[in-house]
């Protein structure tokens, strides 16, 4: 039975591959387990692999190194591609109220967690494991132990105790971290006495997705400045975006695919695709609304056809619309995009990504002969992306690598393997298109690199923490979990308070902005459950990008301060 001791307690390569399916494939059945409605989720693989490690199923330090820098980059630069084409729009209009209450609450979270430091004289480089876990954020984990050992550990060995207890501070904070921001919102509710009926009202009153998603509009035309004018003249004389899609001229039975050359007569009725943002302007410029719907336009001939066509041709990525030239070459008209689940104005300035999905009107034949230029096989977006994946990565890898000076700080500082591919993958994601490059990945292969990424990672780090864990604990270490406590809940009861009470934000709003601020998703599904709706997961969305970024790099300018 030598073989199979070896393979339970050795060093070889099976050993550490058993050891890993073990801690994780237990983690995520043990995730499964809910009290009182909240889960851990996939940090139980952190829990077990202590576990693992407290009695002595540990790793070679070389390969247990490798896979948590693996499994971080995978994990962040997933998030980064998932994040990256919402998250400069992020900062528009409310957006921005929203990004500076979740940054507040992020350097909130520092300030707390570095006077706790200057009170208690605990290291900071605990206090920042600690800070990771109270916010639930484990890429901070992550980038403040790559920061921590490269500088420290790399040139003196003997400090790895305190690199270890970076991992022991996160895995005591987290389980009340996950509960503090729960229980947050819920004290948030009853002090400002909120009731939740009233904010649902509140809330459809102010939903502004009606008003900026594209939407079909039938008007009459009546404004005798456009009489005779050819479409491309029209629309010089505002600068509202719209889209006419069919025309019905006066006195006629058939229609008509709307082209920049199409004249424009008293008494026509026009198909028009916009938002009600725009609607009341494109009317005083075109005519009054008429009631008409998709289907009467569609009675009127059964020549003209609506389909939606999905763009997977590679050559088409980055593309506008006014550069497919799909009016002039094939006389159909696209009137909406529809890009993760939203409908856009199909504007010729529009930049086309893969995996878009456009609708085009025109006849049977030249909506099939578009489909066959834009590809539309679901099939060849099934196949991933490889290669901008692995060339985001080494970009990303480099970018982290190339060391920076800031004011204040003695020492260069790095983005680290945690913040490089974070933020090239957002860059990547949004601006790729733009220079060709193909980096849609269906939702479920991000996820599966997500998740694979985050479950390597948490294995490492638990087994890392496991030798002297429950040491720690036992000599003090159980005081940590009301410093975690307190990095908790005073940031989100502070800035809830200004966002209550300064912007009078609404209360699901709210929600979405506090769960964004500390990524945390239990605290996003208890918000959801609360709202009825996902609507705290607009606001949520909204600010995870920036505070994504913000926890990765304030974790490492905290390690830097030591």
């Amino acid at each position: 039975m030598d073989w199979l001791n070896e393979l339970i307690f050795g060093t070889g390569i099976a050993h550490s591959m058993l050891v890993f399916a073990l801690v994780i494939s237990i983690g995520i059945v043990l995730g499964r387990i809910k009290i009182f409605g909240i889960s851990l989720g996939i940090t139980w693989i952190l829990f077990v692999g202590i576990v693992f490690g407290h009695f002595g199923l540990n790793i070679d330090p070389t390969i247990l190194h490798f896979m948590k820098e693996f499994g971080l980059i995978l994990f962040v630069y997933s998030i980064g591609m998932q994040v990256g084409p919402s998250f400069f729009s992020s900062f528009k209009k409310g957006g921005l109220t929203l990004n500076m209450l979740a940054v507040s609450i992020v350097f909130l979270g520092v300030v707390t967690t570095y006077t706790l430091h200057l009170i208690t004289n605990l290291p900071l480089s605990t206090m920042v494991g600690i800070l990771s876990g109270a916010v639930t954020n484990t890429p901070g984990l992550g980038a403040a132990q790559q920061t921590f050992y490269d500088m420290k550990v790399s040139a003196d060995p003997s400090l790895a105790k305190d690199y270890a207890e970076i991992s022991m501070g996160y895995a005591v904070a987290y389980p009340l971290g996950v509960v503090g921001v729960i229980t947050s919102l819920i004290l948030i509710r009853y002090i400002f006495k909120v009731k939740l009926s009233d904010e649902t009202k509140e809330l459809d009153s102010l939903d502004e997705s009606k008003y900026t998603e594209a939407q079909m509009f039938s008007l009459k035309i009546s404004n005798p400045a456009i009489f005779g004018k050819p479409l491309s003249e029209v629309k010089r004389f505002t600068d509202k975006e719209f889209v006419v899609s069919r025309v019905k001229h006066a006195g006629g039975e058939s229609l008509e695919v709307a082209h920049p050359k199409t004249v424009l007569y008293e008494d026509d009725i026009v198909l028009v695709v916009s938002n009600l943002q725009n609607i009341d302007s494109i009317s005083a410029l075109l005519g009054s609304r008429v009631d008409m719907d998709q289907s009467d336009w569609s009675e009127l001939d059964d020549e003209l056809v609506s389909r939606r066509i999905i763009i997977t041709k590679p050559e088409i990525n980055g593309k506008t619309i006014r550069n497919l030239k799909l009016r002039s070459l094939y006389g159909i008209n696209v009137t909406r995009v529809n890009r993760a689940g939203l409908d856009l104005i199909g504007d010729p300035k529009l930049e086309l990504q893969l995996g878009d999905r456009l609708t085009v009107v025109g006849s049977k034949s030249s909506v099939a002969k578009v489909e066959s230029f834009l590809g539309n096989s679901l099939k060849r977006l099934h196949q991933p992306n490889l290669v901008s994946i692995f060339i985001g990565i080494a970009l990303g890898v480099l970018f982290g690598s190339i060391p920076f000076m800031l004011p204040g700080i003695p020492q260069p500082v790095k983005l680290g393997l945690a913040g490089g591919p974070l933020i090239v993958a957002i860059l990547i994601s949004k601006f790729g298109p733009r220079y060709k490059m193909v980096t849609y990945t269906t939702m479920s292969a991000n996820l599966m690199l997500r998740e694979i990424g985050i479950s390597l990672f948490l294995a490492c780090v638990g087994l890392e923490a496991g030798k002297g864990f429950v040491e720690t604990i036992v000599n003090g270490g159980y005081i940590w979990v009301g410093y975690g406590v307190i990095i908790t809940v005073l940031p989100l009861l502070i800035v809830g308070a200004i966002g209550r009470l300064v912007f009078k934000l609404n209360y699901f709003t709210l929600m979405g902005v506090v769960s964004g601020s500390m990524t945390n998703p239990p605290a996003l599904s208890f918000a959801n459950a609360t709202a009825g709706s996902d609507a705290p997961a607009v606001s949520y969305a909204t600010v995870y990008p920036l505070t994504m970024f913000l926890r990765v790099v304030t974790a490492q300018i905290l390690i830097l301060l030591i």
